[in-house]
């Protein structure tokens, strides 16, 4: 059975439902929605992991817009207006989210492992540190630089004055031999 329409309502809303009181008083706000929507709604998506969350991020940016469109001057500069108004709620959503704690029976962490022996960690490190200095110059100031020193492949090209493919296939190379050292092989 089908809905008779209200010849005033707009198209797709039933008769039960409209009222002329909820006519939306800018034309231009619905043209706008109806035009750019879907393109506001992947933006929206692209700030959420839920597309229902999405969509209900896109309902509120563009009911703050709707609230403010006789003051905002500028219509040409409308997507940014919301793009800002979805920013801003998305972040609003993210610090207004609550963790709830439930008290249990149980903990949920694991038994606690037995501490590991800090004879055994210096022995591993020094095995370590002697596989390092056996690799060739270059390859170990790579490999320092990188897992020691913690620096980018960008950041380790620039200090030596590579190219970061060079960077790249040196440490890829160095690993390598790390992974066959004898005395490495019972850490595996």
């Amino acid at each position: 059975m089908t809905t008779p329409l209200c010849a005033n309502a707009p198209k797709g809303v039933s008769h039960a439902s409209y009222h002329p009181k909820h006519a939306p008083p800018y034309k231009s706000f619905s043209s706008y929605v109806r035009a750019r929507g879907p393109v506001l709604l992947r933006t929206a998506r692209s700030l959420t992991a839920n597309p229902s969350d999405a969509e209900d991020l896109l309902q509120t940016a563009l009911t703050k817009t709707y609230v403010a469109w006789d003051r905002i001057e500028d219509h040409r500069a409308l997507d940014g207006y919301v793009r800002r108004a979805l920013v801003n709620t998305r972040t609003s959503q993210w610090r207004k989210r609550k963790v709830d704690e439930f008290a249990c029976e149980e903990l949920p962490e694991p038994a606690g492992l037995p501490a590991p022996d800090p004879a055994e960690e210096q022995v591993l490190h020094d095995a370590m540190w002697r596989a390092v200095m056996k690799l060739p110059d270059r390859q170990r100031a790579m490999v320092v630089l990188r897992y020691y020193e913690d620096l980018s492949e960008v950041q380790t090209a620039e200090v030596l004055g590579v190219s970061v493919g060079t960077v790249k296939s040196a440490v890829s190379r160095a690993l390598g031999k790390l992974r066959q050292d004898p005395e490495l092989v019972p850490v595996r």
